[in-house]
């Protein structure tokens, strides 16, 4: 079994690599649909993954220079109480296990599904966007709105640790669309460290991340990534953006039955 969690953490990390979507909306279905981890243990250990690897991103996109560090602020200013509380709220209910177990199931086939929209109409509602110049959000409106969708991502985030990779760099697209590709990148791995991270630890509280597990993950996928990446231009973008579209409304739809 330790092999095959080192397999699928490889496998999962090469579809990072190539496609850039984030691991949570592949490895927390994978671990609860093909090797029966409870949805809690499987969100509390991806959430633990993510925050190591995003942090490891963060350092390179910041050597580069591509950190929005005011966006970050802004995203975090709603991100990280909404993770606290999403947390208190998981403590609070934690005894209904059979109940909260399938709050999370729905909530991560949900994440699934907004990961699926973002993956397809990106491009679109940014074209949309350019095309409607009044409609984007200035100054105080657009700082309220960015400390909102971090609240938002924070709570979706720490429920079902998906969420802070094709859905928050939406998010960023559609409130920030002069920002270059390299800088959403950059941005939406830098606000989902302390992310992950307080969401990680208030599942380690909760007694709901499996450290063996969680190494083994970590094992396979970071060269996997590294092989993914190095792929990525030898591979159409938009077959693969379209395989992992079906891929994960497939898993959203079976989480849901």
């Amino acid at each position: 079994m330790t092999l095959t969690y080192v397999f699928s953490g490889f496998a999962v990390g090469a579809l990072v690599g190539l496609t850039g979507v984030g691991g949570g909306s592949l490895m927390t279905p994978l671990l609860t649909l093909l090797f029966g981890v409870s949805p809690t243990v499987a969100v509390g250990t991806d959430l633990a993954f993510a925050s190591i690897t995003k942090a490891a991103g963060t350092f390179t996109h910041r050597l580069r220079g591509t950190v929005e560090w005011k966006v970050v602020r802004l995203l975090c200013l709603g991100a990280l109480p909404a993770a606290l509380c999403a947390t208190l709220s998981l403590k609070y209910i934690g005894n209904l296990n059979r109940e909260i177990g399938q709050v999370i199931r729905y909530s991560i086939a949900i994440s699934v599904l907004l990961t699926v929209v973002a993956l397809l109409f990106k491009a679109k509602m940014l074209a949309w966007l350019n095309e409607h110049p009044e409609k984007q959000l200035h100054g105080t409106r657009l700082a309220a709105a960015t400390v909102v969708a971090g609240a938002l991502l924070g709570t979706l985030v720490t429920i079902s640790s998906i969420g802070a990779g094709a859905i928050g760099a939406t998010l960023l697209v559609m409130l920030y669309p002069r920002m270059s590709a390299a800088h959403i990148a950059g941005t939406d791995i830098a606000y989902a460290v302390p992310l992950t991270a307080i969401a990680a630890f208030g599942h380690w509280w909760l007694g709901s991340i499996n450290w063996e597990l969680l190494g083994t993950l970590l094992l396979g996928s970071l060269p996997g990534i590294t092989l993914g990446a190095m792929a990525a231009r030898a591979v159409p973008e938009k077959f693969l953006r379209g395989l992992l579209a079906t891929t994960l409304t497939a898993v959203a739809a079976k989480l849901v039955l």
